[in-house]
């Protein structure tokens, strides 16, 4: 006889963590499966930590899941007694008129989150570790910063384990199928059946549910860790995470936290689109100085020696608007896919909707703008 669950949730990355744990505190039997290492270097998830921030350029609609995300890594850092979540401040950045600002901006007034508007000067002036060009205007905001996703990861699988769950690692998803009004899932140790099933396994997941393959679609991504020339310019203290958009593409950083260097990335690094399994995990010259391009220009002071470069997974949707669902004519099946490289600092309250969507097979929570009837 199969082992039976209330839920199987398949996946235990960033999402799938905080949706064991969220099934879990709400009593139900719940039973998490990862492929990998819990956490592991595979995916999405690794390199110390993610970007949070309030002012949203993406679509406005996305702030009200953020002021509950806030609220959600709040609960989960008391229960780990460690502070998963830095607020060093954010700058969004880009000449004036381009989304990236006025998207930014437009956020902020429309749902009154504490902001401020800087020239290109003023931001040098105050962050010297920043040397933006003449043009360019920012929108600092006081709340944003950083999210230590490894670390949350083990918080919300430990956390879910006191509350009764049951997460078992290198222990690959073969098939599921459904079984009546549940579901049973095969894997390379055992079977398993459960009343209801959710997908949170990052850029496989079109591998598990075949109709989402034109719609999360793994891509290469590459980070990079330099040594600064000035390491105080770069200390959390003095320097905010950034989402920027030059002329050379639209990057994203950090300061100088957990390993050695200032943290930079960019969005759709080569634009190559993968097979999760078969990913080049190796790092070139031409990624290093993709990266080296926008930090010598823009943040000179951080531009030395190379301390860490590391590749990593986004998987995309369409629009790079997320994917959280039910699936038509599963309802017993629930999706979170397609985070586009800017999903992990929802992972708390992605948790909480996966949990409304398995239980209840609704939420109280505006996410239409994630359904899949949109495409």
């Amino acid at each position: 006889m199969a082992d039976r669950f209330d839920c199987i949730v398949i996946g235990v990355g960033g999402m799938g963590s905080s949706a064991v744990h969220n099934l879990a505190k709400r009593g139900q039997r719940v039973l998490g499966l990862e492929k990998f290492d819990i956490p592991h270097t595979e995916g999405s998830s690794h390199g110390v930590n993610r970007i949070i921030r309030l002012a949203y350029y993406e679509d406005s609609s996305y702030v009200p899941l953020l002021r509950r995300a806030y609220e959600m890594w709040n609960e989960i850092e008391s229960i780990a007694g460690e502070q998963l979540l830095y607020k060093v401040g954010s700058i969004d950045t880009a000449p004036s008129g381009h989304e990236v600002f006025e998207g930014s901006l437009e956020s902020c007034l429309e749902h009154d989150i504490p902001h401020e508007v800087l020239n290109h000067q003023q931001i040098n002036d105050r962050f010297p570790g920043y040397q933006m060009p003449t043009g360019q205007m920012g929108l600092y905001q006081k709340d944003g910063g950083f999210v230590l996703s490894e670390r949350a990861i083990v918080a919300y699988v430990n956390a879910a384990i006191a509350a009764g769950a049951e997460i078992h690692a290198r222990e690959s998803v073969v098939k599921w199928e459904t079984e009546g009004d549940g579901v049973r899932v095969f894997t390379d140790r055992s079977e398993y059946t459960a009343d209801r099933l959710v997908i949170t396994a990052g850029a496989w997941a079109a591998g598990m549910v075949p109709s989402l393959e034109e719609l999360a679609v793994p891509e290469r991504q590459v980070l990079a860790w330099l040594q600064p020339e000035e390491p105080a310019l770069f200390a959390p203290e003095n320097f905010p995470v950034f989402n920027a958009f030059f002329e050379e593409g639209r990057y994203y950083g950090f300061p100088v936290f957990g390993i050695p260097g200032f943290k930079i990335g960019r969005y759709h690094h080569l634009e190559e689109v993968v097979y999760p399994d078969h990913v080049d995990r190796g790092v070139t010259q031409e990624d290093e100085d993709i990266l080296r391009a926008a930090a010598a220009r823009y943040f000179p002071k951080a531009n030395g020696t190379l301390m860490t470069l590391k590749t990593c997974m986004f998987t995309n949707t369409p629009d790079e608007h997320f994917v959280i669902d039910v699936l038509p004519d599963t309802p017993q099946v629930s999706v979170a896919a397609g985070f586009s490289g800017h999903g992990f600092k929802f992972a708390s309250v992605v948790g909480e909707l996966l949990g409304d969507l398995a239980i209840d097979g609704k939420t109280n929570h505006n996410i239409d703008l994630l359904r899949l009837n949109r495409f």
